[in-house]
């Protein structure tokens, strides 16, 4: 999530002026020009109810109790062109593979920390770092199997990565369930337009999940998916991947350690696991190594994967990777393991911690957002431009009493693209989260990935749980 302040004018990713469109748009603008308001309004209050019965809903901490809501859809696709897309592409596989790299590294040799490439004690003070990973290599040398990179735009050519989601990445089923809405409501537009299909995800994620099998298993590994249960927000997520992957969806109560394996509880007594697919966080992974009071995970698995007798994935400690101190660290990182420049930009950060930076912060803090190392979903942040006093003087409290949870950026002003309002097209800031299968077979990123777009004018509140929408993001075949 990011927010604007006092910056230039944004980048319009659909118009260059009022009358001219940018040429990834201009099959679609030709299409929608001749299109009906009132069908389209017709057909957006479709969509609406289609996800309504589908069952596509989150849930929102922080009222009373936890709510289930829908997330708006906008019907208006986000276009990319080919060129952009293949330097996109080639940027996040250029960092995932870094990624990859720094964690092999910093849970083994820690080659970096010798180099004084980062400081030790931004790995030993880490709570996203697992001692209990030290010495251990997954099996196939994975340990981000599937990774959301966000990503927001500044201009024509000016990507920059926000953040990495290297732990247990979501929203990859709004993905797929925007693109097959799409293809329901306007099938003849997708015969017009050649747009690269996002659909196979589920087939190459099982596949990418099963080549990363352990030794241990046969031809054909059974996989599975470790959800926390149906009270979890992404648990609508957690269904529908098992489902369209054709493996079960389990909880920690139905598996065990059997003879040196994690086995699961069917009609026919236990089954082996060979790669456990998990979306319950680490703390919560194995109640004998970790948290003794958690009763989401499986007693034990700790022991069999360092047995090299199941793949979790993603890997445990894969967290260290998108803690947002480290974050700011990443061009050097990249540098470090490939050799090369990072290929996607990194935002400014400052980081809290050393002095001069700290100085830096709270004397421009109504200029700057402000987020916790560790906070995810736009909680715990300050957006500096649309705080009031009080507001200001709280996290400056808070910011001189733990200047170490804190990293700053500045204000950018992210491109636009339109959404479908009252019966015309409105612009609307957003970003963009792709998806990134590693496997030791290799990288595979899916064309396109969640476009989440703030819904108020003026507004770049994109997070679900903060009130943004989803659309459908389309990478054009050529």
């Amino acid at each position: 999530m990011a927010m604007m302040g006092k910056t230039p004018p944004h980048f319009d990713e659909m118009l260059i002026s009022d009358d001219q469109v940018r040429s990834p748009y201009t099959k679609y603008e030709k299409w929608f020009a001749g299109e009906d308001a009132g069908r389209l309004t017709k057909k957006s209050k479709e969509a609406e109810a289609f996800f309504r019965r589908t069952g596509i809903t989150f849930n929102v901490y922080g009222q009373s109790e936890a709510q289930e809501r829908l997330i708006p859809f906008d019907l208006v696709p986000r276009v990319l062109s080919s060129r952009e897309w293949s330097r996109l592409s080639k940027g996040i596989e250029q960092r995932v593979r870094a990624i990859n790299a720094f964690l092999q590294d910093i849970y083994n040799r820690q080659e970096i920390l010798r180099a004084g490439r980062i400081p030790v004690e931004l790995i030993a003070q880490n709570e996203a770092f697992l001692p209990q990973m030290i010495g251990m290599t997954p099996p196939g040398g994975v340990y981000t199997h599937i990774v959301g990179t966000d990503i927001v735009r500044t201009g024509e050519d000016d990507f920059f990565v926000l953040e990495d989601n290297a732990r247990t990445p979501s929203g990859v089923s709004y993905m797929l369930e925007n693109r097959e809405t799409m293809l329901q409501m306007f099938p003849e537009l997708f015969s017009q337009i050649k747009v690269q299909p996002v659909s196979d995800y589920p087939k190459n994620l099982r596949r990418s999940l099963s080549a990363s099998a352990p030794q241990s298993a046969g031809k054909k590994p059974t996989v599975a998916v470790l959800t926390p249960g149906i009270h979890n927000s992404a648990y609508f997520e957690h269904s529908f991947l098992a489902d369209q992957m054709g493996v079960e969806l389990v909880e920690g109560h139905d598996l065990r350690v059997l003879d040196g394996h994690i086995a699961m509880r069917t009609t026919q007594g236990y089954q082996n696991i060979d790669v456990l697919y998990r979306r319950v966080d680490d703390d919560y992974l194995d109640p004998l190594n970790f948290n003794p009071q958690s009763m989401l995970g499986v007693p034990g698995i700790m022991d069999v994967y360092r047995a090299g007798n199941i793949t979790i994935a993603n890997a445990p400690g894969t967290g260290i990777a998108d803690d947002k101190a480290i974050y700011s660290y990443m061009p050097d990182i990249i540098e470090f393991y490939t050799g090369e420049k990072a290929i996607l930009k990194n935002v400014q950060t400052w980081r809290c911690s050393e002095p001069d930076a700290l100085k830096y912060v709270l004397e421009n803090l109504s200029e700057l957002v402000v987020k916790e190392v560790h906070g995810s979903g736009g909680y715990g942040m300050l957006v500096g431009p649309a705080a009031n006093k009080k507001e200001l003087a709280a996290f400056e409290r808070k910011l001189r009493a733990k200047p170490g949870n804190y990293i700053a950026q500045p204000t950018l002003s992210l491109s636009t693209v339109p959404i479908f309002t009252k019966k015309q097209l409105a612009p609307r800031h957003v970003d963009l989260r792709p998806f990134v299968l590693v496997s030791p077979e290799g990288i595979k990123i899916t064309p396109g990935g969640l476009t989440r777009v703030a819904l108020k004018a003026g507004s770049l509140v994109v997070n679900s749980s903060q009130g943004g929408g989803t659309k459908d993001t389309w990478v054009l075949e050529d």
